[in-house]
């Protein structure tokens, strides 16, 4: 089923991103097959949002915290149609011109966004560390004509711009006073304005993807994917309320971060908390505690770094913890139960699907699994021809729902889409009831002496072993075995590297796993290559 409703008419005038969109035959197909996912024709996703808050009753409840101010729902919704009014009266901006934003997660950035979308412009997010070239490429790709930029991050972003042909205007937030800011701009408007009336199928955002593999890639969602992504993981399993409070730390930037931090709490009626000092896991876990946060997302390796603060200071008011964005071993898993009572909740996302679609929480979580395939999508196991696998085999995993990949001008569109079904990569096995087992990157499957090895696995026992902090483990050349497990070892301060303690671990993992999937070689390293939102960066590591 390819739509909700019958389409409306585009409202968007600047065709841009509409004319660069896959051709149908490579597009994924969309089911809606859940009563909540039947959304109208005309649907702006910030104005849908913002007047489900009012109607159940949360426009004075708190929406958008830090240390300096607290936003009620009515309070954020004035500013946003502010920042709207700068955009199309000031800079004559029209529905699918690009903006694109830059800055971390702060209120500043999370109004920008939602004025931008507003607006029915399409929202270019970026990362904070990305430099001048590589915002220059996004800025090659998105062609924007405008950008929102914090005003502590304009330097890199200035650069980029004197060398871009299509980027005219930087217009700096989080300055308050500053003639030409968003702030000094906005003050002079009246918050009268009315939302641009798009086809839910309109282009909301493009996002880009977050650079484990490489060249980044840009997926647009339109205000229908995002609309449909909150009725399913959000309503399903996550299950929050007008009473939470959210914290965490992946980038509005990334999808994980943009609905976890912000869309998502908004469809629920909660607030969200954005801290102005940038996060360790000790700052974290004390923010935690002084704030009452009740709902914490952040990457495996900050719940594994976090885990010894929260058994120190205790985190009373926490009760869900989300995790995402790369493999959860279970080792960390187990670590931050016994340090706070609290499971886990993990999930496989995509930034081409906007969200999460495999989770469970509470008593449906199952040891070693990330979940069950979330209400609104489908998900099976298949082969090399897109065959389904028997329960119990590995094979790749394939996707379909309410959203799907849908690149910019993008020739790797053909290889995540197949026959309407999305391909994210990965290697998984599903057992008899159900549960969805992640083993590798599709990519990252080791083959050695004809044994397939889970990187992840190896990676979970290591981390199993006392000395161990962190490790990423890929396969290498080897001229008699085709590939070999190589493991790369972050070691706990207290731990110094020797070719004992390699040989150590090394007997380790053989005695927690079949021996042939122990690293024959180990490096030990300061510190492992990441993303920014915390993805292990493998194809580093094959690279060193």
């Amino acid at each position: 089923m390819n739509a909700s409703s019958s389409p409306a008419p585009s409202a968007q005038t600047d065709r841009f991103v509409h004319d660069r969109l896959p051709p149908q035959d490579q597009c994924p197909t969309l089911v809606y097959a859940l009563p909540e996912l039947r959304i109208p024709a005309r649907a702006n996703l910030v104005e849908v949002l913002f007047a489900k808050a009012a109607r159940e009753g949360h426009s004075d409840r708190p929406f958008l915290r830090s240390d300096r101010i607290t936003l009620s729902y009515a309070d954020a919704l004035a500013r946003v149609n502010r920042i709207a009014q700068v955009l199309t009266e000031d800079f004559k901006l029209v529905p699918g011109n690009r903006v694109l934003l830059r800055g971390g997660n702060s209120i500043g950035m999370a109004l920008a966004w939602l004025g931008v979308v507003q607006a029915g412009l399409v929202a270019v997010a970026t990362m904070p560390l990305l430099r001048a070239k590589e915002l220059g490429e996004i800025i090659e790709k998105a062609q924007p004509v405008l950008a929102l930029c914090d005003a502590s991050l304009l330097e890199e972003l200035k650069i980029a711009k004197d060398q871009s042909a299509t980027l005219q205007t930087i217009v700096p937030f989080n300055l308050m006073n500053e003639p030409g800011s968003l702030a000094v701009l906005s003050a002079q408007k009246d918050s009268q304005f009315t939302p641009c009336p798009v086809a839910a199928d309109d282009i909301a955002m493009m996002a880009f993807t977050s650079g484990t593999t490489g060249k980044p890639k840009a997926a647009v969602h339109t205000h229908r994917d995002i609309l449909a992504a909150c009725e399913t993981w959000p309503r399903h399993v996550l299950q929050a309320g007008p009473q939470d409070i959210v914290m965490g730390s992946p980038p509005l930037a990334f999808t994980f971060g943009l609905g976890g931090m912000l869309i998502f709490p908004m469809w629920a009626g909660a607030s969200v908390y954005y801290p102005s000092i940038p996060y360790t896991p000790e700052a974290m876990v004390k923010l935690i505690r002084q704030v009452g946060a009740t709902i914490c997302y952040t990457a495996p390796t900050f719940y594994r770094q976090m885990a010894a603060f929260s058994r120190q200071h205790g985190v009373p008011s926490l009760r869900l913890c989300v995790s995402a964005g790369e493999g959860l071993p279970d080792a960390t898993r187990q670590l931050w139960k016994d340090a706070t009572g609290i499971e886990i909740i993990d999930g496989i996302g995509a930034t081409e699907m906007f969200h999460i679609f495999i989770s469970s929480a509470g008593g449906d979580v199952r040891r070693g699994a990330i979940g069950r395939v979330v209400p609104g999508y489908s998900a099976r196991v298949v082969d090399d021809d897109g065959v389904e696998v028997p329960r119990g085999t590995i094979g790749k995993l394939a996707v379909m729902g309410p959203t799907g990949c849908r690149y910019l001008d993008d020739a790797r569109q053909r290889n995540y889409v197949k026959d309407g079904w999305n391909y994210p990569g990965d290697a998984f096995m599903q057992d008899a009831d159900g549960y969805f087992f992640y083993q590798a990157r599709a990519d990252d499957m080791i083959i050695t002496a004809g044994y397939n090895v889970a990187g992840p696995e190896v990676e979970d026992a290591l981390l199993k072993h006392p000395a161990v902090a962190e490790c990423g483990v890929v396969g290498v050349p080897d001229d008699e075995r085709g590939m070999i497990v190589k493991a790369f070892v972050v070691l706990k301060p207290d731990q110094l590297a020797s070719d004992s303690l390699a040989k150590t671990l090394q007997d380790h993992v053989k005695a927690t796993l079949a021996p042939f999937k122990y690293p024959r070689k180990i490096e030990f390293v300061p510190k492992l290559p990441r993303t920014e939102t915390g993805k292990l960066q493998r194809f580093k590591l094959r690279q060193s």
